[in-house]
């Protein structure tokens, strides 16, 4: 058993100077992860352990450096070390992996992308200001950033969010239960994986799904014409948060509540606006007071501030928005670690 993998006790864990100087290098931590994924370490490296001299010849890469970087990420329990000086995978390392279903690689490249290396140390200033670094960073809101001057990073954030999104489309499908209703909208939904998650799971039910027409030009083959759901399926392009162009029994709203309370509350006006009242209204979103993902739902609404001036929600803030709005909250469930489900109603 590795450093890592060893259970950390009161007795064990390292002093405060030590942990604290642990905290100021994670920036070596996140370069490691990405250099790995980058040099694609994790696919390299197959069920057997391997010398680090044969990953380096896979890898293109010089032994000796290699061996530092698996070092390091070996103490954060992402590879292992063996007593022979081989090198093996984790439960961690595997996510790194471009075939493993439950991949993290787009993610962790997403979140260590050369605009964010240039953002972070600005930190201080968003929290002086309440507002983005990104303006005056580059001169230009931040997708347009990405589209017009980084597009590698914006083809890694379209790779992110379709990776996430797929993952989460599944849970939420699980978890709601739309027996009875004829037709559901997924709002801001991207290339459409949670509403088809939802045709799949109701065979009689049709689907939209709303977003911008560069998002939706690169909808889910399987929505667009020829695909297997097709003919239940309508794309309609636009910008949510100027109007909502589609009735539906069931709207879904999942994670683009996060910007300014302004277009939260447009956002949530044009859906009730559109269904009317009785209209059943889920809210999707991550919770900063979700204990089980409160470091990486932290960091992502810090992130947020950085990029768009966006703030990750609490459970109070998001109640507070959906309430305001005029929605009726019936209950909150957790659809994953990351995850919880605000389901609401539109009142006669």
């Amino acid at each position: 058993m590795t450093t890592a993998e060893t259970a950390v006790t009161a007795e064990t864990a390292p002093p405060p100077s030590m942990r604290l100087r642990e905290l100021v290098f994670g920036a070596a931590c996140a370069a490691a992860l990405r250099a790995a994924a980058r040099l694609g370490v994790a696919d390299i490296l197959g069920d057997a352990p391997r010398t680090v001299e044969s990953l380096a010849a896979d890898a293109h890469c010089a032994t000796g450096p290699l061996r530092r970087l698996l070092r390091t990420l070996t103490c954060y329990g992402v590879f292992t070390e063996r007593p022979d000086g081989t090198f093996a995978h984790t439960e961690m390392s595997r996510l790194l992996r471009e075939d493993d279903p439950h991949s993290l690689r787009n993610i962790a490249l997403w979140c260590t992308e050369p605009w964010t290396w240039d953002a972070w140390p600005r930190l201080d200033e968003a929290v002086r200001t309440g507002g983005n670094v990104v303006q005056n960073l580059y001169g230009k809101e931040f997708f347009t950033y990405l589209n017009e001057d980084a597009p590698e990073s914006a083809e890694i954030f379209n790779r992110a969010m379709t990776t996430s999104s797929e993952q989460s489309a599944r849970e939420v499908a699980a978890l709601l239960d739309l027996s009875g209703c004829t037709s559901v909208a997924d709002i801001g939904g991207g290339q459409g994986h949670v509403v088809a998650s939802l045709l799949d799971k109701y065979p009689a039910m049709r689907g939209s799904l709303l977003d911008l027409p560069r998002v939706v030009d690169h909808a889910l083959p399987r929505l667009r014409d020829g695909g297997d759901l097709a003919h239940r399926a309508r794309i309609v392009p636009g910008d949510v948060r100027a109007a909502v162009r589609v009735s539906a029994d069931v709207y879904i709203i999942k994670n683009i509540l996060e910007w300014d309370d302004a277009s939260t509350a447009r956002t949530l006006a044009n859906v009730i606006g559109a269904g009317g009242p009785g209209t059943r209204v889920v809210v999707i979103e991550n919770l900063v007071d979700d204990t089980p993902s409160m470091r990486f739902s932290t960091a992502m609404d810090l992130l947020l501030l950085l990029n768009v001036g966006g703030a990750k929600h609490t459970t109070e803030s998001m109640v507070s928005r959906i309430t305001d709005a005029g929605l009726v909250i019936d209950d909150i469930r957790p659809v994953n670690p990351y995850l919880h489900a605000f389901d609401c109603h539109v009142p006669e």
